[in-house]
């Protein structure tokens, strides 16, 4: 699937730019992962279906894809700078239980999160198993770039060129203070240096720290995606993404450290940043201020599994939008997105149906059927492609699915290996599913489906006997208790909750 080249938006140098692997027939990606102190928001989880899209369009045009994303375990505080509590120690001490455990828990909830939106496993390595090597990598770099303060050892961004050309890119602002949130830290040379290694201040005693050449204490955040980065990627590798908040300080102070470590050369090339492409997905934003923690119900993937939505639903809305367009979230548009996954799953059931072999056949077959597309679909398989390589235009590319699962007079082991294909990409389960399957019972909810079931079957008894005063009483009833009937659905009685 290699027609169309693929071009990607580089935010570091603010342009499209076609992809050019480092390494030949390999595509090696990096996405900065979760401080895992508490759950995920649904925010934070649209960085992680936008990296894993980009890495199964790498794979379907042929790539051999290794892709990282760190759990953040220890060294991030409060302030995405450096002042504030450490968020780990915070959530310890609140919880009432060790650092450890807290991390262990919240990987483990976010693991979850990703295998229910279809995230495909990626490697995890944890801050906390680095941090032999994140003391290695500030002993290599501290006598030309850092300086210690009694809080810890700084990085001095006026030792390397072009600092803060990321976040100057993400602003267009020309004063040079794109860096505006950081705060300050006596002693510090300049406003945006930052902590390389964090001392823990005298008198007290933290769960998580170690002994360095600068006392006892944690490392930074940035520090641990550097090391890791070169650690199981190489310098440089091929994309680094993240969600835009990162842009501002958390990516800048990581390429000031990778140009501290290679080289120090400018941003000019790319490649001195440590990684070709920057690539970073915008917010998701939520307006009604009903669903921040403040506000008392945390918008997080089980919230919508609780309120009746199928994960999937999620990462259809996600794929809805451009990973560059900020994404408005609204109940509203969360329904929508599940009506429109149903009815692509009812249509690949309805092709399947076509087809009673398709099940039988071993996954090699089907995979064999998705590279042979009919000359019919091909100009449907070409948009399809053309979308995906034009900056991962995945609105588009979901279009020219449906457009396939609608088309006729078309074999449909043909059809069906077309939309295996397409769906690799999009990651919607399209013919691994069922449209019950899409139907969650909400945590409130007042009947268990098999009730339902009987009160319908029990409805359409009354009908076939025209006793409609009886249809019409179950109806009401059912919605009495949050069932809303779908009498029109042509394929048979359906119903929500």
């Amino acid at each position: 699937m290699t027609e169309t080249p693929l071009k990607l938006f580089n935010s570091l140098t603010r342009q499209l730019e076609e992809f050019q692997p480092i390494h030949e027939g390999e595509a090696r990606v990096y996405s900065c992962g979760p401080t895992v102190y508490n759950y995920q928001h649904i925010g934070n989880m649209r960085a992680y279906v936008f990296a894993d899209t980009l890495g199964r369009v790498l794979q379907w045009k042929g790539y051999k894809l290794t892709h990282v994303i760190n759990i953040t375990d220890v060294g991030h505080l409060t302030s995405d700078a450096d002042e504030g509590e450490d968020k780990m120690e915070k959530m310890a001490a609140r919880e009432n239980k060790s650092a450890w455990d807290i991390a262990k828990f919240y990987q483990e909830d976010f693991e979850r999160d990703l295998a229910r939106l279809n995230v495909q496993p990626k490697q995890h390595p944890r801050a906390t198993e680095y941090v032999e090597a994140m003391i290695a990598w500030g002993e290599r770099i501290a006598d030309k770039h850092c300086y210690e303060l009694d809080s810890g050892l700084y990085f001095d961004v006026s030792t390397v060129a072009d600092y803060g050309r990321l976040a100057r890119a993400a602003t267009d602002a020309n004063d040079g203070d794109a860096e505006g949130r950081i705060d300050t830290v006596e002693g510090k040379r300049n406003q945006a240096d930052f902590a390389i290694w964090r001392k823990t201040p005298a008198g007290e005693t933290r769960q998580m720290e170690w002994d360095s050449p600068w006392g006892k204490g944690a490392p930074g955040w940035h520090l641990e995606c550097s090391v890791m980065g070169e650690k199981l990627l190489g310098f440089p590798f091929d994309i680094h993404t993240g969600g835009i908040d990162h842009r501002e300080i958390h990516h800048p102070n990581e390429i000031a450290q990778n140009q501290a470590y290679c080289c120090t050369n400018g941003l000019d090339d790319a490649r001195n940043s440590g990684a070709r492409i920057w690539m970073h997905n915008n917010f998701l934003v939520e307006r009604s201020g009903k669903m921040s923690k403040s506000a008392g119900e945390f918008l997080r993937l089980q919230l919508l599994v609780d309120k009746g939505y199928h994960p999937l639903a999620y990462r259809l809305m996600c794929l809805q939008a451009h990973y560059r367009s900020e994404l408005e979230f609204s109940w509203e548009g969360l329904q929508a997105a599940l009506t429109r996954l149903k009815r692509m799953v009812m249509a690949g059931e309805r092709v399947l149906a076509e087809d009673e072999s398709w099940h039988a056949l071993p996954m090699e077959e089907r995979r064999a059927k998705s590279l042979n597309t009919p000359k019919v679909l091909h100009p449907l398989l070409k948009r399809f492609e053309a979308s995906l390589s034009d900056d991962l235009n995945t609105p588009e590319a979901l279009t020219a699915l449906e457009e396939v699962l609608a088309s006729k007079k078309v074999d449909p082991s043909e059809r069906l290996g077309l939309v295996l294909s397409m769906d690799r990409v999009l990651g919607l389960n399209l013919l691994q599913i069922d449209r019950t399957d899409l139907r969650i019972r909400p945590k409130d909810a007042q009947l268990t489906e098999a009730e339902i079931e009987a009160e319908l079957q029990r409805r359409k008894e009354a009908r076939a006997a025209k006793d409609f005063a009886t249809s019409d009483a179950i109806r009401d009833s059912l919605a009495a208790k949050g069932v809303e009937v779908m009498d029109g659905d042509p394929l048979g009685w359906e119903w929500r909750l």
